[in-house]
């Protein structure tokens, strides 16, 4: 199953699913969310990441993103560690009512894999999607955007401030959209035809 899902050309934007084990929904909590988004916004200033888009729902994160310098393993890596790292320590130290039950599942979950001392946030893997054109990135980032309406958060995808969908339909957003991508697919009027749900 590994195999469809790998990084081999570590130039090019893929789609990336992070997902928290048992899909647990650590990100119900506005907290943890602005917490993502200072470290993409971190990992955008200082690490290279080109981002095109995004959402974070309670239990997991979508990207499409490329590596500037041409690693995008390490990145995506190193921003998962960081986030895990982080919220780990927020969970124990700042007022959590779900505090026992979570550290408990991902306690559970590092005890199946020896990679882990104490406590595995993340499924492995990120199901890497290699994005190999422009209609590939623009279903991929209407899938990213429709998921807060498909899940019944939001009627509209710009509604949901925690997802790119606000920079391509109104251009503003808590992140800034790349503006000279890799990959030219930034095209608002592709959205024309999706305007009922944005």
């Amino acid at each position: 199953m590994k195999e469809g899902y790998v990084i081999r050309d570590q130039t090019l934007p893929h789609f990336i699913t992070a997902t928290v084990v048992d899909w647990i929904d650590v990100f119900t909590r506005p907290t943890y969310k602005n917490y993502v988004i200072e470290c993409l916004d971190f990992c955008i200033k200082n690490k290279g990441m080109i981002l095109y888009g995004y959402v974070i729902m309670s239990n997991h994160i979508h990207l499409i993103v490329q590596s500037e310098n041409g690693h995008l393993s390490d990145l995506i890596r190193d921003f998962k560690k960081f986030i895990a790292k982080s919220i780990l320590d927020k969970i124990q130290t700042e007022p959590e009512s779900r505090r026992e039950w979570m550290l408990e599942r991902f306690k559970l979950a590092a005890e199946k894999h020896t990679r882990n001392k104490n406590y595995q946030f993340w499924q492995y893997g990120n199901h890497a999607e290699e994005i190999y054109s422009n209609p590939f990135m623009w279903s991929k980032l209407d899938y990213i955007h429709l998921n807060p309406v498909r899940a019944r958060i939001v009627e509209k995808a710009s509604h949901y401030i925690y997802s790119s969908a606000t920079n391509y339909v109104n251009d503003e957003g808590v992140i800034e959209k790349a503006t000279n991508p890799i990959v030219d697919v930034l095209n608002p009027n592709a959205f024309t035809k999706y305007n009922q749900q944005y």
